[in-house]
C-alpha cells in the first residue's frame, strides 16, 4: 500500500499542465468497439482507469498497442466476446459505456453493474429506458445487465433526468440503428462534444451535441482514424483550486477556458485572480478568501466533480460558506477526513456549512473516492505540519502524476510505502 505524505502549508507556484479527460476517456475507449477498423487515439491521460478499461477491451479480442504513455491504437476488427471480465468491469463507473457500444455493433451485451466510486445510488434507469426505446430487451436483474435485440430502430428519447452516462450511452447505442434517433433534455458536458466529436470522426453523423437536443442517424459501418482528445476540465479546476486556497500563483495550460467558466466566477468571488488566456488560465491567491454558497449543477453549472476540492477551500474562506450538492446523494463522506484536520464543516443530506478556521493543521486522512482524495491533498497543502493520505488507489483512477505536478509548483509531496 502506498500513501502521499504532504508537508504544509505550501504556496503553489509556476506553471503545470494538463492532460486529456478522463471523463471523455472512458467513453471514447469504449466507442472504438463500434469501429470495423483502426482508431488511434491521442492526449490519453496515463492513469488506473484507463488501464482498466483497455483491459477490458483486450479481454473482448481488440488488438491494442500503445506506441506511448499518451497514445493508443485499438483495432476492434475482431471481437470475440460480448460479456466482459466481471471483475474488471466492476473496478470502474465508466464500464457501463460497454453496454451501448456492443448492443449497437452486436446486438447483445452482457456485462456486470460497473463500480467506481462510492458516494451514493447512482442508478442507470435512463440508459435502460433508452435501449429499450431503441428496440432491445434488457434484463438488469442479479447485479449483471443483459441487453439483446435482432436490430435497433431509431427513437425519440426524452431523459427525465439530465444524465451524462445516459446521454453518451443512447448515442453510442443509436450510431449503427436504423433511422434517426433524438435525444431530448440531453447532457451538455464538454466530454459529450467531445464523444460525439470522436464518433463523426470515425463515420458517425451525430448532431446537436453540446445542446439539450442530440440527433443521430444511423450508419451502416463506421471506419477508423485518428482523434485526440480535450483537456481534463475537472483536473484543471483542481488546480486552479489549489492555487487559489494556497494563495499561490499558477498558470495551468492546456486548458479550454470557457469549460471553466463557472469555477473561474467562484474563484474571482472568493478573491482570487483568474486571468484567462487563448489555452491557459493564471490563477493568483490570496490571505484573504471570502465565504461564498455554491450549488452544483450539470453543465455549464459549477461540476460536482470539483464540489469536495471547493469545500477544502472554504474552510480558510472568512465567514460561513454554504455548499449545496444539486446532483449526486452523500457526496460528503470526505468532510469527516477535512474534520480531522481541524476544519468546522457540518454535513446532513445535500448540503454542508463551512465556516472558517485560523488554521488546518496536518493529520492521517484517506481519500474516500476520486474527488474526496484530491480535496484532502489540497486541505494537506493549506495544513501546517505533515498530513499522510491513504487510498491513493482512488486519486491514481483520476489524475496523472497528481504528486509530480504538484511538486513541479513547489509543493512538499511524495509518495511512499506504507
Amino acid at each position: 500500500m502506498e500513501k502521499l505524505v504532504i508537508t504544509g502549508p505550501s504556496r503553489l507556484s509556476g506553471e503545470v499542465s494538463i492532460s486529456g479527460a478522463k471523463n471523455s476517456v472512458l467513453a471514447i475507449l469504449s466507442g472504438t468497439l463500434l469501429v470495423n477498423g483502426v482508431c488511434r487515439i491521442e492526449n490519453i491521460p496515463d492513469i488506473s482507469d484507463v488501464d482498466v478499461i483497455i483491459d477490458i477491451i483486450k479481454s473482448l479480442g481488440a488488438k491494442v498497442s500503445r506506441p506511448d504513455s499518451h497514445s493508443v491504437l485499438v483495432d476492434s476488427t475482431v471481437i470475440a466476446s460480448t460479456a466482459p471480465d466481471y471483475e474488471l468491469v466492476r473496478r470502474i463507473r465508466g464500464s457501463y459505456y460497454l453496454i451501448g457500444s456492443l448492443l449497437s455493433r452486436f446486438h447483445k451485451a452482457e456485462i456486470a453493474m460497473p463500480g467506481g466510486c462510492n458516494f451514493g445510488t447512482r442508478p442507470i434507469d435512463q440508459h435502460i429506458k433508452g435501449f429499450k426505446a431503441l428496440g432491445a430487451s434488457v434484463d438488469d436483474s442479479r447485479g449483471v445487465i443483459k441487453a439483446e435485440a435482432s436490430h435497433l430502430s431509431g427513437a425519440n428519447i426524452y431523459l427525465d433526468k439530465v444524465s451524462v452516462g445516459a446521454t453518451i450511452n443512447i448515442m453510442l447505442a443509436s450510431c449503427l440503428a436504423d433511422g434517426v434517433t433524438v435525444i431530448e433534455n440531453a447532457a451538455r458536458e464538454p466530454h459529450i462534444v467531445d464523444m460525439a466529436n470522436f464518433l463523426n470522426a470515425m463515420g458517425a453523423n451525430i448532431r446537436g451535441a453540446g445542446t439539450n437536443t442530440v440527433k443521430i442517424k444511423g450508419v451502416k459501418e463506421m471506419r477508423g482514424g485518428s482523434y485526440q482528445i480535450i483537456p481534463d476540465q475537472i483536473e484543471a479546476g483542481t488546480f486552479m483550486i489549489a492555487a487559489a486556497a494556497t494563495g499561490g500563483d499558477v498558470l495551468i495550460k492546456n486548458v479550454i477556458p470557457k469549460h471553466m467558466e463557472s469555477l473561474t466566477a467562484k474563484l474571482i468571488e472568493v478573491g482570487a485572480k483568474v486571468t484567462e488566456l487563448d489555452d491557459a488560465i493564471r490563477v493568483e491567491g490570496t490571505d484573504h478568501l471570502r465565504a461564498t454558497n455554491v450549488l452544483t449543477m450539470p453543465y455549464p453549472g459549477f461540476p460536482t466533480d470539483l464540489q469536495p476540492q471547493m469545500v477544502a477551500l472554504l474552510t480558510k474562506a472568512q465567514g460561513v460558506s454554504v455548499m449545496v450538492e444539486g446532483v449526486w446523494d452523500n457526496r460528503f463522506q470526505y468532510t469527516d477526513e477535512l474534520i480531522r484536520m481541524g476544519a468546522k464543516i457540518n454535513a446532513a443530506g445535500k448540503m454542508a456549512t463551512i465556516e472558517s478556521v485560523p488554521e488546518l493543521y496536518g493529520a492521517p486522512v484517506k481519500a474516500t473516492d476520486l474527488r474526496g482524495g484530491a480535496a484532502v491533498v489540497i486541505a494537506g497543502l493549506m495544513a501546517s505540519g505533515i498530513t499522510e493520505v491513504t487510498n491513493t488507489v482512488f486519486i491514481d483512477r483520476g489524475y496523472e502524476r497528481f504528486e509530480d505536478k504538484l511538486r513541479s509548483l513547489g509543493a512538499k509531496i511524495e509518495r511512499v510505502e506504507e
